[in-house]
């Protein structure tokens, strides 16, 4: 893998008219300012419909994408809607913030008018695509069926018979929902369409495109509904144990996800056959993969479901070298890269030896100890992924502000800067580390402050979503960076 660069910034992060940022002209412009500044990666969260909390690690299958991503102008310019259609929804009043609770009222409301007006002649094509998507049909019976129960969790279903998934109601509700079915059927088309076009516009121009697959799926989701026993469920389909993580440097309580934990036993005995439909899916939509928590493979936290905070899980042991032997042809043609960030055990440095991926340093962890950190740029092997921060860290000119003070002084002698300068030095530093991929997150190349941090891990409310404001990508920013990936030798094809 050769030395290149990346920036690690959303779908719903670029500008738009309509509330959140979509696979339409701005993100071409974006693919656009990418190559013309040396840039050869371009990372994603998660491209799933959000869930709880509005969080894309929350998401309502594992395998669809979000039905905000899909560009209205784009449907307009194919005849799919008309211009009326949309014209009320523009001008949204936060150009610089995702307003989740206006595209709950309005986009799948526009979306209907879309499959109203198109869906019959666009038929043959949502057919074609279904024939290759063999998730599809279990999550858009599930997402009509939510839509029939107005919006319960699945496991409050007051239809017993479909809550367990008896094949007699599954026939049923397929006839009662059909054209609720059909109608997300219609939407999975429209995103693959936009998805790929523009996956394949990036490829064409140089651009990896760098994705995210959270290591678990969210217990409100299709992907746990269809696959009951796959998950540690008791007898009315409620978690035993859910996923977190112990107290550690974000949260003094630890993090209590709340996603159902996986029954591997289940997983093993049938090949880990749905782990290779979901790495298979994965390599279609991406060309590089971050494998969230990869931890989790290795030694898994499990908190019992009543508990109160993720202090009283447990350690237990992961599945593994089986998983990654069983998926290794669906991973063949991606560039996985593994979280490995958290309690990393000798369990876990021996998978991650094994499966040979590279790992992640975070540069904001770098001061907080002495000069033996894993973080500091002169420790970051070249099989690695170095971060100024990730989606979960606070902003580089965020961070500064709240560091404490022996991180600071440490900081300014070790990059031999001043307060001024510190974020551009630290820029400069994960472009000249020996890692093969440098990631800056757009808002610290921006030199953005705490507000447009995405996501602080334990809370929910205000999260996932900060927006580049238009006309933000300026031409002294493309130089800066292209100056940046010339002079560290990272403008090569990732």
């Amino acid at each position: 893998m050769k030395r290149c660069s990346g920036i690690l910034m959303h779908i719903s992060s670029l500008p738009s008219a309509y509330g959140i940022g979509t696979m339409g002209q701005e993100a071409y412009a974006f693919v656009d300012f990418l190559k013309a500044s040396g840039t050869t990666v371009w990372q994603v969260l998660p491209i799933g419909e959000t869930g709880y909390g509005d969080s894309p690690f929350q998401s309502v299958s594992t395998f669809a994408g979000n039905p905000y991503f899909i560009d209205l102008d784009m449907l307009v310019a194919d005849g799919v809607l008309a211009a009326s259609d949309i014209a009320h929804l523009s001008g949204v009043p936060y150009e610089d913030r995702v307003d989740f609770a206006f595209l709950r009222r309005t986009r799948l409301e526009v979306l209907r008018t879309a499959f109203g007006r198109s869906y019959q002649k666009l038929k043959n094509d949502v057919d074609e695509f279904a024939r290759h998507a063999p998730w599809l049909f279990d999550y858009a019976l599930f997402c009509a069926l939510k839509s029939h129960f107005h919006g319960k969790a699945w496991n409050e279903w007051p239809d017993d018979a479909i809550r367990l998934r008896r094949r007699e109601a599954v026939e049923r509700y397929a006839v009662q929902l059909r054209q609720d079915i059909a109608f997300y059927s219609f939407v999975q088309y429209l995103f693959n369409k936009q998805w790929f076009a523009l996956k394949s516009y990036a490829n064409r121009n140089g651009v990896r495109i760098f994705g995210d697959m959270p290591i678990y799926v969210a217990m409100d989701s299709a992907d746990t509904w269809a696959h009951t026993e796959l998950f540690e469920l008791d007898e009315n389909k409620k978690p035993k144990s859910v996923a977190g993580v112990p107290p550690d440097y974000f949260s003094q309580n630890g993090q209590l996800w709340g996603n159902p934990v996986y029954d591997w036993r289940a997983h093993r005995k049938t090949g880990f056959e749905w782990w290779r439909q979901r790495m298979a899916a994965m390599a279609g939509y991406f060309d590089m993969l971050r494998i969230d928590h990869f931890i989790g493979f290795a030694c898994y936290y499990a908190v019992p479901a009543d508990a109160p905070t993720a202090r009283y899980g447990e350690w237990r042991k992961g599945p593994g070298r089986a998983l990654f032997r069983a998926v290794r042809r669906e991973t063949a043609a991606l560039t996985v890269v593994a979280e490995d960030l958290g309690a990393v055990t000798p369990r876990v440095k021996r998978l991650l030896k094994w499966c040979g991926y590279p790992g992640m340093r975070v540069l904001q962890f770098a001061f907080g100890s002495d000069d033996k950190n894993p973080h500091l740029p002169h420790h970051i092997p070249c099989n690695s992924v170095v971060y100024t921060g990730t989606h979960d860290n606070d902003t580089l000119s965020g961070w500064w502000e709240k560091a404490e003070d022996s991180e600071r002084r440490f900081a300014m002698r070790y990059l031999d800067t001043d307060e001024a300068h510190i974020v551009g030095a630290l820029i400069e530093a994960a472009y000249n580390s020996a890692a093969n991929i440098a990631v800056v997150p757009m808002q610290d190349h921006l030199r953005l402050q705490t507000g447009a941090r995405m996501n602080t891990p334990g809370t929910v409310g205000g999260n996932w979503q900060w927006r580049m404001r238009p006309g933000q990508l300026s031409d002294d920013l493309k130089n800066e960076i292209l100056s940046l990936n010339l002079k560290s030798h990272r403008t090569g094809d990732a």
